[in-house]
């Protein structure tokens, strides 16, 4: 099976945001490690030249020493005679263990300095590393809800993962190699030219066409790895969401068809991967048979050369069998190196495309904007005002209009209505996960937006319909948020929540490990250790999202006792599965399509005989009694519902 390539990248826009994308990266990040920049070019720099004193030096010891055709520093390339002649021992013996050093110290020397680079450049790709995976994870954090809404995790995880690691190789490996590669290739040119020029140019022949060769598989090889970054992120994106639904899929018995959708994926990965591949491994041979057609070709002119005595053709002067040595090993690394800058280009081009990805992410524009004069928000009495809130999400559909009521510090205020009749987003925005596009939401007269997030959610405890937990134990996930708070807070917490009975017969009690996302825990247990942590906060505003929606009916009870205690002196906000645990409540809101339908109390609401009567009738199992136009408003709001869901 096979995925097309053709659907839009995720994060296309975000790559088309960041500009000059690598040069980004050495401007904001390479500042903070320039030691180790330094370190890293001046060890390659020194490293390169002390591993080219062995052919030099060996080119030398067959002329000056051998043949003693000239003095041997007469023989040394580029160096002035004056500055190395008194050092140099006048017999050939001498010279002999003069070479031998040199050599010595070459290798000697040139190891030290290739651990220096090496720490040099891995010290400055690590911390590079670590500083853009972590700025990334916090920009995207920081994100409002509508960016998580359209992105899978992961696709989210490729690039905090992926990328992030890709950039570290091309920063350790690829610098590295580029300034190896360049300080060769210069020294060994410098030299070629010193012993002869005219050898030399025939040397560089294949250069003009090796460079040329790079710019055309640059630009076929740059779009692959676009689609290739993309299909990893789809690939993550269906292995995570099938890891975290595995129960449903077993009890579902659609194993066949989870591997086929795998495998769809793979394949598109697999399809665009190989596509890369097979550009890039034509690429390197052809490299190599320039740069080998260059060596036969500077082998055949120079060996001609030493054998006849003169330059063959046009070519005048002399060439030792000294110099050829040094000339053909030189060339050899030097033509070789050429080709090897291909695979820098081809590194370069991954992390292009992968930095792209991460500061398009970062340049994400949030809906959330912080007002930087913002004030802490102050609780005193926790009167809450909702005035004419609209709010629709980016597609434009609205979700809530008009929305307006007040509740006292206090009171318990209870929304209710059908599914998708707007009841969670209506208590998101009092958290900012969203901003409202028109009306105001205000705390003791202080608007919601001209009050700092942190001092917000600070103030706002919210248990949701969806409990989440954290790989860890029961203790951390109870604390959490509350990381200061001492062991008998914990336990009364868990206590009010009314979970310490079953964490106690837990194998570990409250240290016991319940595995990533609370899989060993039910459902109902989750729930309850997600009431304890809001309780724990003490929060001078509650959220309670439908809190008891995963527990029986007992303990359902159980829990409503201690929520009672806990709502009885701070302002609540209830959305309830049953609405006979919100009919006390001081004012319950119906929804109804995004819009209020009805309000007041429970006894009130009864009386109007509206949509609160007839979704407490659904509850006392009165459907019979349930009028016709009720039964139809139902089912064209699950249809509606559906469609959206399609």
């Amino acid at each position: 099976m096979s995925t097309s390539l053709d659907e839009d990248d995720p994060f296309e826009e975000q790559r088309e945001r960041a500009d000059n994308p690598m040069r980004r990266l050495f401007s904001e990040y390479g500042g903070d490690n320039t030691l180790q920049f330094v370190v890293g070019v001046v060890a390659s720099i020194a490293a390169r030249v002390l591993d080219l004193i062995p052919p030099v030096v060996l080119g030398v010891a067959v002329d000056a020493i051998f043949r003693d055709e000239k003095a041997f520093a007469e023989a040394l390339p580029v160096v002035p005679t004056a500055w190395v002649a008194p050092y140099i021992p006048a017999s050939q013996t001498g010279q002999f263990y003069l070479a031998i050093g040199l050599i010595v110290f070459g290798f000697f020397g040139g190891a030290a300095f290739h651990w220096v680079r090496n720490w040099g450049w891995n010290s400055f790709a690590q911390h590079i590393q670590h500083a853009i995976r972590t700025d990334t994870y916090d920009k995207m954090q920081r994100l409002n809800m509508d960016f998580f809404a359209d992105k899978q995790t992961g696709e989210m995880m490729s690039i905090l993962s992926n990328d992030v690691n890709r950039l570290e190789r091309f920063l350790n490996d690829g610098m590295n190699s580029f300034f190896r590669l360049s300080v060769m290739v210069l020294a060994i040119a410098a030299i070629l030219f010193s012993y002869n020029w005219q050898l030399a140019l025939i040397a560089l022949v294949p250069v003009p066409l090796i460079a040329l060769f790079t710019w055309k598989f640059v630009e076929i090889i740059q779009p692959k790895y676009g689609e290739v970054r993309s299909s990893v992120g789809q690939l993550n994106s269906r292995l995570e969401n099938n890891l975290g639904g595995i129960q449903v899929i077993k009890t579902s018995n659609t194993e066949e068809f989870e591997s086929d959708r795998v495998d769809d994926s793979s394949m598109g990965y697999f399809d665009a991967n190989w596509d890369a591949i097979n550009t890039r491994i034509k690429f390197f041979p052809a490299l190599r048979i320039i740069a080998g057609i260059g060596f036969a070709v500077t082998f055949f002119v120079g060996g001609l050369w030493v054998l006849e005595g003169t330059g063959p053709g046009p070519l005048t002067g002399t060439l030792s069998e000294g110099e050829f040595v040094t000339f053909i090993l030189l060339t050899q690394q030097f033509i070789w190196p050429m080709a090897q800058f291909g695979q820098i280009i081809n590194m370069y081009q991954r992390a292009r495309a992968s930095s792209a990805r991460i500061f398009g992410l970062m340049d994400e524009p949030s809906r959330i904007v912080e007002d930087p004069d913002a004030d802490d928000l102050v609780v005193s009495d926790g009167r809450v005002e909702y005035d004419d809130v609209t709010f629709g999400y980016d597609d434009g559909e609205t979700i809530i209009e008009d929305v307006s009521f007040t509740v006292d510090g206090g009171d318990t205020l209870a929304l209710v209505g059908p599914t998708g009749a707007g009841k969670s987003t209506v208590l998101k925005l009092l958290l900012r996960m969203y901003d409202v596009d028109e009306g105001s939401i205000e705390v003791d007269d202080q608007d919601l937006r001209e009050v700092t997030i942190p001092s917000l959610r600070q103030s706002v405890g919210y248990v949701s319909q969806e409990t989440f937990m954290f790989y860890g134990t029961v203790k951390e996930n109870i604390a959490y948020g509350t990381f200061d708070t001492d062991d008998e807070a914990l336990v009364e917490a868990a206590k009010a929540a009314e979970a310490h009975d079953f964490i106690q017969n837990l194998p570990e009690g409250y240290d016991t490990e319940i595995g990533e996302r609370g899989v060993k825990l039910s459902g109902g247990q989750r729930q309850r250790l997600s009431i304890a942590r809001a309780i724990l906060k003490d929060p001078d505003i509650l959220v309670l999202d439908e809190a008891t929606s995963d527990v029986d009916t007992e303990t359902e009870m159980l829990i409503q006792r201690s929520l009672d205690r806990l709502t009885r002196d701070r302002t609540t906000f209830a959305i309830a599965h049953r609405l006979s645990t919100i009919k006390d409540a001081e004012q319950i809101v119906v929804l109804e399509d995004g819009r209020i339908v009805e309000r007041g109390t429970h006894d009130d609401l009864l009386s109007e005989d509206g949509l609160y009567a007839h979704l407490w009738g659904v509850q006392a199992g009165e459907i019979d009694e349930l009028p016709d136009e009720f039964v139809e408003r139902a089912s064209r709001r699950q249809a509606r519902t559906e469609a959206q869901n399609d």
